[in-house]
């Protein structure tokens, strides 16, 4: 009997147990065990090698550098320094020679013939005609060739080449003042206006002459008076800023004598060298434009002397550049002459011409297209590029 009841006991507390485990897994509110977490993907080789940051022996920390401040999208153009003008013709008589060398070739050859008949003169003086050098001069220079040639009999190479060399320089008048009016006027500055027909290169003689200018130390301020063309204006602003000139403008189709007055009113301000204005690229016979010039240079002068008016001219234009000075030395005093294109014609000739029927000299010449290839004009140099070693 006591072995049976044993066994009841057994039983009971079994079952007992199992309804307490069924209790606590269904019981209200309980919730299934969480699964276990995945495994965590292994780690790529050289991160498996790295020992954490808290393990690593007198690991520290690392702070990254400052970042630097972002650069300005636009940045400012670096001021070029120009070469100063003096000695630049000499540098660039290689590219006259390639251009008017073959004139004086010509005449040398004709010229060193053991006779010179009636035929030969004749042809001389084509040569010189066709260069541009103008009917009145070439005939001038014939007769004395002639004459000298008579005088000397037979002829070296080297008495032929300084008979040429002595006419040219004759005709090309190396006495002339070819020096830049550029002098201030007490607290006043100097001005110098740029005139000349579309095309010549104007605006771009009006930038190389204020590089070449801020080359020789002066302070330039540049006046955008061809109100006319956007472009030129632009084209001015880029000069100017390229070596550190200000320059002033106006609204496109304004009044060119009003910025050509404010451009002189600034000089003055800022106690510049030298004021530059370039003009509108009018043509010759448009007689308002050219009356509107006149006006330019009449308000210029209530502020300040207009001591230079520098003609542009084309020297691949030939004769018919001269109508163009001829026309604009009545409108306004033209002083100097400005001769670009000189490197790529053999017409080197209009520097005679051009001289003479205007009675003002060559002052500058342009040689080519680089910003300094404006030079002041040097007639001996010019002689001996046209003829030649």
């Amino acid at each position: 009997m006591d072995g049976y009841l044993g066994v009841i006991v057994i039983v009971v507390l079994v079952a007992l147990i199992a309804a307490g485990g069924l209790f606590l897994l269904f019981r209200p509110g309980g919730k299934a065990a969480p699964p276990p977490p995945p495994e965590a993907p292994p780690l790529p080789e050289e991160e498996e090698k790295r020992p954490p940051a808290e393990e690593a022996e007198g690991a520290t920390t690392t702070i990254p550098p400052p970042a630097k401040p972002a650069e300005p999208m636009v940045k400012a153009p670096e001021l070029e320094v120009p070469p100063p003008s003096a000695g630049r013709m000499v540098r660039l008589r290689s590219r006259l020679a390639k251009s008017q060398s073959a004139l004086g070739r010509g005449l040398l050859e004709l010229l060193s013939r053991d006779r010179l008949d009636d035929e030969v003169w004749d042809e001389i003086e084509e040569r010189l005609i066709t260069a541009d050098v103008g009917v009145a001069p070439t005939q001038t220079m014939v007769e004395e060739l002639r004459t000298k040639v008579k005088v000397l009999g037979s002829r070296s190479p080297q008495e032929v080449r300084e008979l040429l060399r002595e006419q040219l320089l004759i005709q090309i008048n190396p006495d002339l003042d070819r020096g830049l009016h550029i002098a201030k006027h007490g607290e006043r500055p100097a001005v110098v206006l740029v005139v000349g027909v579309n095309g010549t290169g104007k605006t771009t003689t009006t930038g190389k002459l204020a590089r070449s200018l801020v080359g020789d130390g002066k302070k330039v301020v540049l006046g955008a008076a061809d109100t006319f063309r956007a472009a030129a204006a632009d084209q001015l602003q880029t000069w100017g800023d390229r070596v550190g000139a200000d320059v002033v403008r106006g609204p496109e189709g304004g009044d060119p004598a009003s910025v050509a007055f404010d451009a002189t009113a600034r000089g003055m301000e800022e106690k510049a060298d030298v004021v530059i204005v370039d003009t509108a690229g009018r043509l010759h016979t448009k007689t308002g434009l050219m009356d509107e010039l006149g006006k330019v240079k009449r308000v210029i002068e209530k502020k300040a002397t207009v001591d230079e008016v520098l003609l542009v001219l084309d020297a691949t234009t030939g004769q018919n550049g001269m109508r163009q000075a001829q026309v604009f030395a009545e409108v306004v005093n033209i002083t100097g002459i400005a001769l670009t294109k000189l490197d790529g014609t053999a017409k080197g000739g209009i520097v005679i011409s051009v001289q003479r029927e205007l009675g003002v000299p060559v002052k500058l010449v342009g040689l080519g297209e680089g910003p300094d290839d404006l030079a002041p004009f040097d007639p001996e140099v010019f002689v001996e590029a046209i003829l030649g070693d």
